[in-house]
């Protein structure tokens, strides 16, 4: 094996150095990869709730949302093995109820928007932040949950 640089690998080959990329990255590369298809309707998969664990995690199909992961070598350098529902849940660090509501056909028809799956994502991708308190909420903090909800609500 011949040793060369990571500059002289850099001229042959993709390289993406560093440490993997955090869930949230993920998450974020795949709403902006789907924000990038919008000039087409991608497929959903049929059925991601049916079927014992192994059935479910194997379903697929072309053209959906996890195709449009499994497509970018980036993702696929990160470790993304495939655009089964299983892959999904293990890369994206994903429930299969969350990637069920993503990708199937009860919650969007045959086809669905890639925007609309791109929203979803990045709100995932967003679920690992520390919640802030705004101005109300710091002013009721005394306050239980629901009232506090009820007070921001009335402030917009």
């Amino acid at each position: 094996m011949k040793y060369q640089s990571l500059e002289q690998i850099e001229l042959e080959a993709d390289v993406h150095p560093g440490v993997g990329m955090s869930r949230r990255e993920r998450l974020e590369r795949w709403a902006e990869l789907l924000e990038q298809q919008s000039e087409r309707c991608l497929s959903t998969i049929e059925g991601t709730e049916f079927g014992d664990r192994r059935e479910r995690e194997a379903k697929r199909a072309d053209n959906s949302p996890l195709a449009v992961a499994f497509e970018d070598p980036v993702l696929r350098a990160e470790g993304l093995r495939g655009d089964r529902v299983g892959d999904a849940v293990e890369f994206f660090d994903l429930s299969h109820d969350e990637v069920h509501r993503l990708v199937c056909y009860c919650h969007h028809g045959q086809t669905v928007v890639p925007g609309i799956i791109a929203t979803r994502v990045r709100m995932m991708a967003r679920q690992d932040e520390p919640a802030t308190l705004s101005p109300v909420g710091m002013a009721i903090g005394g306050l239980s949950a629901v009232a506090a909800l009820g007070l921001m609500f009335l402030a917009f």
